[in-house]
Parts: C-alpha cells; structure tokens; sequence
C-alpha cells in the first residue's frame, strides 16, 4: 500500500477505510456538534502550511521559455520530472506521449504520440529514451529520432524513471521488483524482488548504476547492491530504521535515487536519516539525523535534503553533521534540492521555487512556476533549471 503524501492523502488499504467509515459512523451518530472542540485554533494554524514572508532577493532569476508537455500527473504522486543530455530535455506527462526540446530554447525537436498512461521516467542513456507506463509497460525510444526500439512489459506499474547503463536497462516497478532488460533488444536478463512494507510513500526511487552495481533505494528504508550481470544481492545496509508501534510510525523509505560519488554512496530516507555508504563493501561512514524521502542535492563540500516537515538542510559531505538549516518552509510539501550555481533550490505544493544560499541557507531568490504543485526535484544542466509541474508545464530558468 503506497501512501501519498501530499497536500491530499491517499490511503489505499481496505482496513484503513473500513476504520474511516466507523469513525464517520460515530460522528454520525453522536451528531456533528461533537467535534467541536476537538481541535483548537492553535493546532489548526500549526497544521497548515507556513506562509511565505517577504524577501530582500540577493539575485535574479529569469524566465527562459516553458511549455506543455502533455495532461500532467494530477496526484499521481509519480514525481515526474524532466531529463537531460546533449543539449536535448526529455519529457513525459500522463497523457500525451514523450516530447524532445531544445535545452536553450524549448524548442520541440520530437514528439512520440502514445495512449498509454506513462508515469515512470523517462529515463536516458546509450542513446535511449526510456519510460514505463501505469499498466506495466516499457517503451524504449530513439533519443535521436523518437522512434520506438521496442516495448516490454514488468508486474506492475512504474512510477520511478528506468536507469540505462552497461548495457542494460533497469525498471522498478511497484511491487519491489526490478527488472533489467537488454538495451538493444528490450530482451529480459533477470529480476530481483524485494518485500514491499503494508504501508509506504507513495513513490520509488529510480536505480543507480555503478561500475559493476546496481544500487536501489527499498520501501522498507535499505539500499540493496545488486551485480549488475545477473541481478545477485551484493549487499544490503539499512538508511532509515524501522520502529514504532503503528504501521505508519514505522514508514522509512528510500524514495530518493542514491547519489554515487567516488566509490561512496550517500542516501536518504523517510525517517529523516542520511547515510554515507562505502559503495563496494556497504559498510556505513557516518549517519546523519536529518533527511527525507526525495533524492539529495549535492555541492561541492556538502549535500542539501528537504525533510518531510518542510526544513531544509545542508550537511557536511565529510562527516554527516549540520552545517545549517530552512525551517521556513514548514508544512509546504517541498520537492527534493537541487543545487544551482551557489544556491539550493526547492520547490512546493503552490508552485513557488525557493533559492537558498549554500552558505548560509538564507533565501535568495523566489519565483512562481504558475499555480499547480512541484514535486519533481528541479533539474540544473549548463546553468539552466529545469521544473515540471503536476499540470504537465515544464518551465526554464536562469540566474541574472
């Protein structure tokens, strides 16, 4: 069961509903004057979403083109979000296909034409356009031209972009399994299941291929290494653990695609937990308290996470520890960080993108990317960032 959590909530077990209906069951039958009371004033304001302050901007940010790509991903919760490579954005929607555009212009250079619902990716590598669709279905594209190389199918949805590299291409679906096919021939090599926890956020991180791995972000707050050959578990280190009474205590995901550098890897979980990890061996560097279910954004000397409260952090690369912290944007359902030039940048539930200086995590800059949600982390290539929001706009920006 996968938990959405955005400004609205999606809750998919049939147990959860049944007790939603005997609550209403109760009120109804001990009148609606009952719940009078039961919340103050005071926990209504702590609940909402923090309201923005005026800011004294320190830099300029600019508008460079934006588009449409297709009927976006509603609340979906897919996290749809752009990618790039040689000069070229890839994008997906729900409906409407993959478009190729101009990074400098947005100009549409190809559009492949689809009914399919996609909502995983797309993802790019050796010359491939790869996306994964609501029913199950692959479809690997020509980054080139947009024309298909072929189609396959795994057990379930995909919500998370396929990863391309040694010659394989890998799908997460939403049942915890991952399935690796062939690049040029869409011919399946292996899978690998993992167990899926009763209750999680909704969404997956996408895998990481490394020289020789596989490295994938679990449902259950683990990163497995997987050979990239034939699939065989390497080794398998926990990020986030999993305690408390209730099954939503205990949620703990690993939503945010790991980040390789070197041979460290560094990963982030539901559980505001942060973890360096020694890449061929899984032995942990050091742990941090602070963390989130999205990817993290990483900078020279430190690495920025957006927690599931709404703060933002910087932690030193070396040891783990806070070097500072935005709680300014509590309750604003941020997207994950991206790093642009000398500023973090994170986006929200109203659409607002919010720089931040590294140094400080004091607020640079603000803008609004129109009126729909962002829960994409932004995209930063050749100084240009890159935000696709839940409508299917996808916008440029620069910095002045």
């Amino acid at each position: 069961m996968k938990l959405a959590l955005h400004p609205f909530r999606q809750i998919e077990s049939g147990r959860y509903v049944r007790a939603c209906l005997v609550l209403l069951c109760a009120l109804a039958l001990g009148g609606c004057a009952t719940v009078s009371g039961w919340f103050s004033d005071e926990d209504e304001k702590l609940s909402e979403p923090a309201r923005l302050t005026e800011i004294t901007p320190s830099i300029e940010v600019a508008s460079l083109w934006s588009t449409t790509v297709g009927k976006g991903e509603g609340r979906l919760g897919a996290h749809q979000g752009p990618a790039v490579a040689d000069g070229r954005v890839y994008a997906a929607a729900g409906e409407g296909g993959v478009r190729a555009l101009d990074l400098q212009s947005g100009e549409v250079l190809w559009h492949y034409e689809s009914d399919l619902r996609l909502s995983g990716g797309p993802g790019i590598g050796e010359g491939l356009v790869v996306v994964g669709g609501l029913d199950g279905q692959v479809i690997a594209l020509d980054a080139a031209t947009g024309a298909e190389r072929w189609q396959a199918e795994v057990t379930n949805e995909v919500i998370a972009a396929p990863a391309i590299g040694m010659g394989m291409v890998l799908v997460r679906s939403n049942d915890g399994r991952v399935t690796a096919f062939d690049a040029a021939s869409g011919e399946r090599r292996w899978f690998w299941s993992h167990d899926v926890p009763s209750l999680t956020v909704r969404g997956n991180a996408a895998p990481l291929i490394g020289p020789g791995f596989a490295f994938i972000g679990n449902d259950d707050g683990t990163v497995s290494a997987l050979s990239i050959t034939d699939g065989r578990l390497l080794w398998e280190q926990a990020v986030g653990l999993q305690e408390g009474r209730t099954e939503l205590d205990r949620m703990s995901d690993v939503d945010g695609i790991p980040v390789l550098e070197g041979s460290t890897i560094y990963a982030t979980s539901f559980r505001d937990q942060t973890l360096a990890i020694d890449g061929p061996s899984g032995r942990p560097l050091w742990a941090s308290d602070h963390g989130g279910p999205g990817r993290i954004g990483v900078a020279s000397d430190r690495l920025l996470v957006s927690d599931p409260a709404g703060s933002v952090y910087a932690l030193d690369k070396s040891s783990g520890s806070a070097l500072w912290q935005q709680p300014a944007l509590a309750r604003r359902t941020l997207t994950a960080p991206a790093v642009h030039g000398d500023y973090a940048v994170v986006g929200d539930f109203d659409g607002y993108l919010h720089w931040l200086d590294l140094a400080t995590g004091e607020f640079a800059a603000r803008t609004r990317a129109g009126r729909d949600s962002l829960r994409a982390a932004p995209v930063v290539v050749d100084g240009i960032l890159l935000v696709q929001n839940v409508d299917g706009d996808l916008m440029a920006f620069r910095l002045q």
